[in-house]
């Protein structure tokens, strides 16, 4: 108390001590003062006041509780009177059973006057019902149905709390209000009507779909009223429950998987493309549906019937089904590729399920897949089982069509190069090109599954077309004016290699990954093989052509009528020169190595005739003149391979340089330099041998036996010091046999 009396002092003074801050204010002190009371009476009244209504409500609740304690005891004794009155008329409401069956029988009459209106009136009332379903007027018709439906409810259950076992009243009074299943059936007929229309509907006339939900609605309801009065009396009335609701989901359901398989309007039979017909209308149908169900349909049903996505649940369910459908048809490889593409990547794109206008209620990545991985994986490995069978199909009719152009009259095209070619390379890549992309719509790995089955097609092609240039020569050679463009389809085949080559490496470039290219390495190494294979034995057949042409005139060297100044090597450049203008249309790689081929071939050509000792040498003078002819004629073959390989000035691998040093030594005049001269030549042409230079020295026809056998012996003891960048030329060079056992006799 003490310190609750100082706070109050202490709060005192701070209020005083606020009030005096200044002088004048203590000509106020009075006026405080007085205020002060004024608070301080206010205070004190309100004081006594709260305690006095405290003090009566404590007086009016002891006043309450005292009251209820009396009535306790009051209620007390009455149940003591009651209990003991019960006790005493317990014989007496066992004497009442007459009464209570009465009470019965009265409920029931007055159930039976109370419907006594309806029943009289029933055929009438079927009458209009049947008239307004047929107007319909559905929700009105639904309305004096629950009329007539409740009458006979009514009237059956009354019965049955009479005399449950009586079946034969139950049975009257349910032939009588037969019609009334009929209206029920009708009216239901209409309702599914509009439920397989609802799409529509909800287009044209909602109203008509709200009142088909609404009439379900009211009947879901009585469904459950009638189970709920059957727990409590085992009665439920002929036709319940209806599940009109359940009726509903299905016959939406079979709607849609109708809806679905109606879509395919062709077969392969009048249009091959009729599988992707089908799926864009199935694609434009869905998403169409959907977007209706979500903005109009929805609007339609109550919340709890959750329709949209009892929709999206049915759509889904009916392309799984319709997908496992196409799957387990015998689908053609682009069939296959198009119903995949349709089902990994369409459905899930913006252009289906994926739609911006769908989201957020349609999850792609929660939606289950049309159709199992074991599925998927059985078609893949029918695409690509169906896919090798096509590609060697096409590969060898390709090859076969191309065969047919090489017997053609009329030269092959050129491309804009210039270069002849055919269009089997274009054909076959093409081909490549169109597959994969077909199955780089589906997915990476099938993408470079399909490379590999084309690269490996490819490598097999490859043989089988080396085969067939080899026929072609071999059916040439049997009669070298046919066929007429013989040399032009074979430059044809050789720029394809190139062609072949550069797309190889095109359709690696493109479609597959990098980290894949060692996969791939040894098969296109094998397939480079195969296509230099080939362009080398084609180059080589046009040069055996060429020679063959050419053999007439390389006859002719080294004989007395070469001496007599024979222009054989004029015709041999002119002749090679006439045919390279030709084989300027093969591309450059080829080119190159078909020009070199054929320096080295005349090469060798004019050295063999050489060494076929054709001519000796009767005098210096025809060995100076005939020398200074090989001399002229390795400087028209310089000329003529430098004008042919565009004036690069290349005398490959010094080739001429071999006629003009067996020209020295030919051309020599004292007969004991030979040695010396025949060393250097050995020197400088290490794979020369016995028979070569024991031919050249009866060319001269100026060296004994002896001398020859001394030459040939010394240069088999001295050493031999090959040059590392000369390339054999003599091991092609063969001599007659019979030359060397002669000499060494």
């Amino acid at each position: 108390m003490e310190e609750t009396d100082r706070e109050a002092v202490a709060t005192a003074v701070q209020r005083v001590a606020g009030m005096l801050q200044r002088p004048d204010q203590l000509d106020k002190v009075e006026q405080y003062r007085r205020r002060e009371a004024r608070k301080k009476a206010s205070v004190e009244a309100r004081l006594k006041a709260a305690i006095q209504s405290q003090l009566d409500g404590v007086r009016t609740g002891l006043s309450q509780l005292h009251n209820a304690l009396n009535d306790v005891k009051d209620i007390q004794q009455s149940l003591i009177d009651v209990n003991k009155d019960w006790r005493q008329s317990i014989n007496t409401i066992e004497n009442l059973k007459d009464v209570k069956d009465a009470v019965v029988q009265h409920s029931q009459l007055a159930a039976a006057v109370e419907n006594l209106k309806n029943i009289f009136s029933v055929p009438e009332i079927v009458r209009e019902t049947q008239d307004l379903i047929e107007r319909g007027e559905l929700l009105q018709a639904h309305r004096k149905l629950m009329d007539l439906e409740c009458s006979r409810d009514n009237l059956m259950y009354e019965q049955y709390r009479m005399d449950s076992k009586n079946t034969h009243d139950m049975n009257l009074i349910h032939t009588y209000f037969g019609d009334m299943q009929k209206l029920s059936e009708e009216l239901a007929k209409q309702l599914w009507m509009v439920v397989q229309r609802s799409l529509v509907t909800v287009r044209r006339d909602p109203t008509l779909l709200v009142s088909v939900v609404r009439i379900i609605e009211r009947e879901e309801k009585i469904d459950r009223r009638m189970l709920d009065r059957k727990k409590q009396t085992g009665f439920i009335p002929p036709g319940r429950p209806k599940k009109w609701k359940e009726k509903m989901f299905n016959i939406l359901e079979r709607t849609v998987s109708i809806r679905i398989e109606g879509t395919q309007a062709d077969t392969r039979e009048s249009d091959k493309m009729w599988l992707v017909r089908h799926l864009e209308i199935i694609r434009k149908y869905v998403l169409d549906d959907l977007l209706v169900a979500k903005t109009l349909l929805d609007q339609c049903f109550p919340p709890h019937y959750d329709i949209f996505n009892r929709m999206l649940n049915m759509y889904h369910q009916a392309l799984s089904t319709r997908m496992q459908e196409l799957a387990a048809e015998d689908l053609e490889a682009n069939e296959i590729v198009s119903l995949l593409s349709w089902v990994l990547n369409t459905y899930k794109s913006a252009e289906m399920m994926g739609n911006s206008e769908l989201s957020p209620e349609v999850d792609v990545n929660s939606l289950d897949p049309l159709i199992s991985q074991n599925v998927v994986e059985q078609l893949l490995s029918k695409y690509m089982s169906t896919l090798t069978s096509n590609i060697i199909g096409w590969l060898r009719k390709a090859l076969e069509t191309d065969k047919k152009d090489w017997i053609k009259e009329t030269e092959p095209e050129a491309d804009q190069d210039g270069y002849y070619q055919t269009t089997l390379p274009a054909i076959v890549f093409q081909m490549f090109e169109q597959n994969l992309q077909v199955a780089a719509q589906i997915n990476e790995d099938l993408k470079t599954k399909v490379l590999l089955l084309c690269l490996q097609q490819m490598n097999s092609f490859l043989t089988r077309y080396k085969d067939e240039a080899q026929l072609y020569k071999e059916e040439h050679l049997k009669n070298r004016q046919y066929p007429q463009c013989y040399v032009q389809y074979m430059i044809a085949v050789i720029n394809n290699c190139q062609t072949f080559k550069e797309s190889i490496i095109s359709l690696k470039r493109k479609y597959l990954k990098i980290e894949m290219e060692d996969t791939l390495s040894s098969s296109h190494t094998s397939m480079d093989a195969t296509l230099d294979i080939i362009a080398k034995e084609a180059c080589t057949s046009l040069l055996d052509e060429v020679f063959m042409d050419l053999e007439p005139h390389l006859n002719e060297l080294m004989t007395k009528k070469w001496l007599m100044g024979s222009n054989a090597v004029g015709t041999i450049c002119v002749t090679v020169e006439d045919y390279f203008n030709d084989f300027a249309k093969i591309k450059k790689p080829y080119k190159k190595t078909m020009t070199m081929e054929a320096h080295r071939r005349v090469v060798v050509e004019y050295i063999r005739a050489i060494m076929l000792k054709r001519i000796s040498f009767k005098n210096a003078e025809e060995r100076k003149e005939g020398a200074e002819r090989m001399i002229k004629e390795a400087e028209q073959f310089r000329f003529l391979f430098k004008k042919l390989t565009s004036g690069s000035g290349e005398d490959t691998e010094g080739l001429c340089d071999i006629i003009e040093a067996i020209a020295e030594v030919i051309k020599l005049t004292d007969p004991s330099l030979l040695y010396l001269e025949v060393s250097t030549l050995v020197s400088k042409y290490p794979d020369i041998r016995d028979d070569h230079i024991a031919a050249l020295l009866t060319v001269r026809g100026d060296a004994s036996r002896d001398m020859k056998q001394t030459i040939i012996e010394t240069l088999d003891q001295g050493p031999s010091q090959p040059n590392p960048n000369y390339v054999p030329i003599f091991k092609e060079i063969t001599v007659p046999t019979l030359t060397v056992p002669k000499l060494l006799k």
